[in-house]
């Protein structure tokens, strides 16, 4: 869990650490599933609604204040790193947490006072309480970005798997007890579901101080490794100013970047609201819980799989900024040509996956009767955006370690402006609803693609075999979700008949239902040659997959 003095541990590599953070952000992305389930049952979709609006202000705020530090800061510092300046790495590290406080603070005080100008009712009540994690956020943010540079994953991993298990015990508890408060009565539906989304927004600030008291032990633990390395650099110091710009020349592009390509959810949150609101005469409650049904139960179920990109992407920074700034573009070309190739070979079967099982997986996770046919119709549409979320993801990545900071900001502009112009035309001149916002994000996520690819591929020279790259793994995929669906559908039926009940049924079937899927879709593609077992051990936990397919002769 610490730095190595020398910074060259073999281990370090690509892979290796996006597996270590994939690993760890999927486990984490389990937790909050499961704490969501409970949690929607005490504060209801309704209070959903209001947790998600507010929540998606937070976002925004967190992303131009502190989010998209670790990021910026693992480029500047692994660049000093390569260069042996432990000295200017260290200086840069102190320098950051300084601008953080300033800046975390000034968007914490921001969104306590200026909560009703973002959201409206009860959303800004709720938004206040998310105000004093902007400041915390920050902090937690350089020292992720600072240990990330140094090519090891660990701390940031275990402080994300410590951040979610406490956020999911004080969002839970939180809610359980402010909603007991309000009382039961028919009339204080809505003041109970408000309460219960700020018992989750301190679950969320909760999780973020646990993990920032884990990184500054982290730290502590290698205070000693890293102040050798600073004594043992010989190398001129940068000055104030020109840290600042270098800190200023980089993080400004990334929260530009960031903060649009985040920014849809609440950008087409609030024409949603409004025009269903002034255009539709809904009632807020009855807005809010549609938007909860949509935004924390089908989108939450998508960034599942989606993270284990994001992890790809974080790891990848580092070493994409590396292999440019040496001048090899055909190594780092290679690099990115792999991890496309990985990514889609997880992101595909898994939206096949969640597409034919749409329906179980939400009645597992949020069983409330009223919402599950809803939910499930929005997950089905949905899914395909895990392919292009994905994609997009990574080549943000990409585009910044290369230095093309602003193709990002502009590509995430456009398809901002496009995506809004459908939502506004399906939402006035159709009766689609909610999944209205389905189609856009779907319309959103694939212009991402399609224009970061193209930016990609001016800089970079990426090689895809055709077959092995989209067409085995989607065939493979499309048989796996046949298989899914038939066995779900076999069994839930049988263990009706004799249990009775719905939900049990439910659970066992599907997950009988995604074991067997997942062997078919192993079998059908290494057996196809759309995976070799050097392409399987660059997968998360990779070598463990291998051992297994050996043992059960699916790999020779």
């Amino acid at each position: 869990m610490g730095i190595n003095e020398d910074n060259k541990n073999k281990k370090s590599g690509l892979l290796v650490q996006a597996g270590i953070l994939a690993a760890a952000g999927f486990i984490s992305r389990i937790i909050g599933l499961l704490y969501r389930s409970p949690l929607a049952a005490i504060i209801g979709d309704e209070g959903n609604g209001y947790y998600a609006a507010a929540y998606n202000i937070y976002s925004i705020v967190l992303l131009i204040s502190s989010y998209s530090i670790p990021s910026a800061m693992s480029k500047i510092i692994s660049q000093k790193l390569a260069l042996k300046q432990y000295k200017n790495a260290h200086l840069i590290f102190k320098k950051a947490l300084i601008y953080v406080s300033i800046v975390g603070g000034i968007g914490s005080l921001v969104l306590f006072l200026g909560a009703d100008l973002f959201v409206t009712g009860r959303s800004a009540v709720v938004l206040r309480f998310f105000a004093p994690t902007i400041f915390v956020f920050g902090f937690l943010g350089v020292l992720r970005g600072y240990f990330q540079a140094h090519r090891t994953m660990i701390p940031t991993s275990i402080s994300q798997l410590i951040e979610q298990i406490l956020n999911a015990i004080v969002s839970v508890g939180g809610a359980f007890i402010l909603t007991r408060m309000v009382g039961e009565a028919e009339e204080l539906k809505s003041q109970r579901a408000m309460y219960g989304a700020i018992g989750s927004s301190l679950g969320t600030g909760s999780g973020v101080l646990i993990a920032l008291l884990f990184m500054l032990f982290v730290y502590y633990v290698n205070r000693n490794i890293i102040k050798r390395n600073v004594e043992r650099d010989m190398s001129t110091p940068l000055t104030n100013s020109e840290i600042y710009r270098e800190i200023l020349t980089v993080v400004t592009p990334f929260i530009i970047s960031t903060f649009i390509y985040n920014f849809s959810s609440t950008f087409n949150y609030g024409i949603f609201s409004r025009m269903m609101m002034g255009l539709k005469s809904m009632e807020e409650s009855a807005m809010s819980e549609l938007y909860g049904v949509f935004s924390s139960k089908s989108i939450v179920i998508t960034t599942l799989p989606i993270s284990m990109a994001s992890a790809v992407a974080s790891a990848m920074i580092p070493e994409v900024s590396t292999s440019f700034a040496t001048g090899d573009s055909k190594q780092t070309g290679s690099i990115v040509s792999r991890v496309i190739r990985i990514i889609l070979m997880i992101s595909i079967p898994c939206c096949v996956g969640l597409f034919a099982l749409a329906k179980p997986v939400v009645t597992i996770l949020f069983p409330q009767k009223q919402s599950i046919d809803l939910a499930g119709n929005l997950l089905m549409l949905l899914a395909v955006t895990v392919i292009f979320y994905s994609l997009s993801t990574v080549t943000n990545a990409v585009l910044q370690g290369i230095g093309s900071i602003y193709a990002p900001v502009r590509n995430a502009a456009i398809a901002l402006v496009f995506q809004a112009a459908v939502l506004v035309i399906l939402l006035k001149w159709t009766d689609l609803g909610v999944y209205a916002l389905a189609i856009v994000a779907i319309v959103y996520s694939f212009l991402m693609c399609l224009l970061n690819n193209a930016d990609m591929r001016k800089k970079l020279t990426l090689e895809f075999d055709l077959m092995k790259t989209y067409v085995l793994p989607g065939i493979s995929s499309v048989v796996m979700g046949v298989v899914a669906y038939l066995v779900h559908l076999l069994i839930n039926m049988l263990l009706v008949n004799t249990m009775g009940g719905f939900y049990f049924p439910n659970l066992i079937a599907t997950m009988f239902a995604v074991i067997i899927a997942s062997i078919v879709y192993f079998v059908v593609l290494i057996k196809s040659g759309g995976a070799t077992e050097e392409d399987i051990r660059r997968f998360p936990k990779g070598a463990s997959l291998v051992r297994l397919f050996k043992k059960t002769k699916i790999l020779k």
